[in-house]
């Protein structure tokens, strides 16, 4: 995400580190250059405008020329500025004190509308809440099946219709039948057209007007950048929204999008889609965001994804097992593919500090597949006690898994090594996710 801004605000920013005292004069120039940056990205222009002069006002100010540390300061001045600019701070969707709670999904055709009703379906119900969901858009050729399909895979209920054609007619139903079954939350899956168009925008205020939905939430597809926004704009103007949702934000390099719906429609950005699969999306906490686009990495957002990904009774097996120097091959398989849960390489290595830095670092993720075809190609005794592993035994080993004995070579030493540096940590610095989670939320990290 944000990859060309995140390069250019950063070169900005060293350049301003490396001065000891700043003048006006190195403000303005640094603000025309962050004025390229943002164009580059494809920023609203008076979104851009307004940004540049709020930035400039603060940092002229005395507090900044006049610090010990004037380029931090600017740079500080940037980060809160950005901040403003995405929200200032992530609002979770609320539940109805009365269920159902009904969420009405709007956007144009290919934004990724029934994927993040998906995604959202599942979010749901890691929370314990079940979901209906609704099939409303009547036009799109497999739209319905589509969310069946989904229905199917996440086991969650998708509304039948029967052979009912008036999308208005269809969401007054499904939200009848929630209340008689006692759904927690409604999602309306609604059409969208290739452009914005009255007819649209009629239907979608009829369905508002017949179910009064507790949020109505505008899907954008983040790609579009500045565009996005105004779309946005316009659906807000018509029917009214209470948040966005952007979806590809894993392709989005500019991010234009992001920063510009807030000020745009004065709505937030909710959640952000980084993925087709159904656990790609992530809150929007600004905050964060403006920390990934300032290099600076994102370290809460890894933590939470930890404290998913990792069982907290297997990490406490894990630690009595590295206490006694008993980690085999077997954990260190169990171990590759809790990290994967958590998400692509690329996207954790966004959230450390300085991986940003790291440039041209390509993560090859098939390695995670060759190393685990590996391990499972081993016998029981074989991942138990790794230093029986011979010549003939590493033959057998590469052919049942596809793979050279240089492989196989690879992977041993680099097991062996991480034995070694186990055996020379105590337990008091070798320590869960779950222990890094509880420090960051009680500022002791």
């Amino acid at each position: 995400m944000f990859e060309n801004l995140s390069g250019r605000l950063e070169s900005i920013y060293k350049k301003l580190k490396g001065r000891g005292v700043l003048k006006e004069a190195d403000v303005d120039e640094a603000l025309r250059e962050i004025r390229v940056a943002l164009i580059e990205a494809d920023v609203s222009l008076p979104v851009l405008k307004d940004f540049l002069s709020q930035v400039r006002e603060q940092a002229i100010g005395q507090e900044v020329l006049k610090s010990l540390t004037p380029g931090h300061q600017m740079v500080k001045v940037v980060n809160d500025e950005l901040t403003r600019l995405l929200g200032d701070e992530f609002r979770e969707i609320e539940m109805a004190p009365k269920p159902p709670t009904i969420l009405l999904m709007a956007g144009l055709q290919g934004s990724g509308k029934t994927t993040t009703v998906g995604k959202l379906a599942r979010r749901f119900k890691e929370k314990g809440k079940n979901c209906l969901l609704v099939p409303a858009d009547v036009y799109r050729p497999a739209a319905i099946e589509q969310l069946n399909v989904l229905g199917r895979d996440l086991d969650v209920a998708v509304y039948q219709a029967g052979g009912e054609k008036d999308p208005v007619a269809i969401c007054k139903g499904a939200v009848e039948e929630a209340g008689r079954t006692m759904r927690h939350v409604v999602i309306l899956d609604t059409a969208g057209r290739t452009q914005i168009d009255d007819a649209l925008m009629d239907e979608l205020k009829r369905i508002k007007a017949a179910v009064l939905p507790h949020e109505v939430l505008f899907v954008a597809d983040a790609m579009m950048g500045q565009q996005a926004a105004d779309i946005a704009g316009t659906f807000n103007e018509a029917i009214g929204i209470d948040g966005v949702i952007l979806t590809k934000m894993d392709g989005d390099v500019r991010g234009g999008a992001a920063l510009s719906i807030k000020s745009v429609t004065g709505k937030p950005i909710r959640f952000f889609g980084t993925g087709e699969k159904l656990d790609a999306i992530e809150p929007f906490h600004p905050e964060r965001v403006v920390s990934r686009i300032l290099g600076m990495g994102d370290v809460m957002s890894l933590v939470e994804k930890a404290e998913q990904a990792y069982d907290l009774e297997e990490q406490a097996a894990l630690e009595k097992k590295i206490k006694k120097n008993a980690f085999t091959l077997e954990d260190f398989r169990d171990q590759l593919k809790q990290v994967q849960k958590m998400g692509s390489m690329e996207q954790i290595l966004g959230m450390i500090p300085g991986a940003s830095k790291l440039k041209g670092l390509k993560v090859d993720e098939s390695a995670f597949n060759r190393i685990e075809a590996i391990i499972n190609s081993m016998t029981q005794e074989e991942r138990g006690r790794h230093n029986i592993i011979n010549s003939s035994r590493k033959r057998r080993i590469a052919e049942g898994s596809g793979t050279r004995v240089n492989d196989v070579n690879k992977l041993l030493k680099q097991f062996a090594q991480m034995q070694k540096m186990m055996k020379k940590f105590s337990m008091g610095k070798i320590r869960s996710g779950f222990d890094l989670a509880g420090m960051m939320k009680s500022r002791r990290f």
